[in-house]
């Protein structure tokens, strides 16, 4: 892991947002890459001045969704059995995958919401979205409201703390978890007077 987070901070020093671009669109293709440290140490690059704030985030998004689109329409044309076959070829995770399903199966399309901030099953959700034949443009949807929230927020992590860079990587899994607990009740709270305006 340590040396992970050492490879995705020296290709985000070298290669700036595209770099951003790439490893986020791999981390949600089902390819175990961590946003925790991609994105905060795009964070920190930005207060260095080194790539723009706004284009980091803007990299991060666009990855993500890149990346999640392509796992759905895996999902969508493949389904259990090509990741069965060829799975190993991308560290895929079958545990994290079962997990994913079930909680697709238990809570449907607005799992890929929810998940978004979940560690590991977010990397794995659009797989059975995909399989589930998700309505595309609900998926879409979804999917990148569930991303701007946790890239800007993890991109401004890295900003605001910048010198203390080493802290962030550090701790990076403890943000992860604080992360997800704070987003999960906004959108929670979202989805509850969501539901009660068109009740009304």
């Amino acid at each position: 892991m340590h040396n992970l987070s050492v490879f995705l901070e020296h290709a985000i020093a070298q290669y700036g947002i595209f770099a951003v671009f790439l490893a986020m669109l791999l981390e949600s293709a089902c390819i175990p890459l961590p946003s925790e440290v991609i994105m905060p140490f795009a964070g920190f690059e930005a207060w260095l001045g080194h790539i723009s704030f706004v284009e980091a985030v803007i990299a991060g998004i666009l990855g993500n969704l890149a990346g999640s689109l392509i796992a759905y329409f895996v999902g969508k044309w493949g389904g259990r059995p090509l990741l069965a076959r060829y799975g190993r070829y991308i560290l895929f995770s079958e545990r994290h995958f079962n997990a994913a399903q079930k909680w697709f199966d238990r809570y449907g399309s607005v799992t890929v919401l929810i998940a978004r901030v979940l560690p590991a099953i977010r990397t794995f959700i659009s797989l059975p979205a995909g399989i589930a034949k998700m309505n595309i443009s609900k998926f879409i949807i979804f999917t990148t409201i569930g991303i701007i929230p946790w890239v800007y927020i993890l991109t401004e992590v890295g900003y605001q703390l910048g010198k203390n860079w080493s802290v962030i990587d550090l701790h990076s899994h403890a943000y992860t978890y604080i992360f997800a607990i704070i987003l999960i009740v906004v959108i929670v709270v979202f989805l509850i007077k969501n539901n009660r305006s068109s009740s009304k």
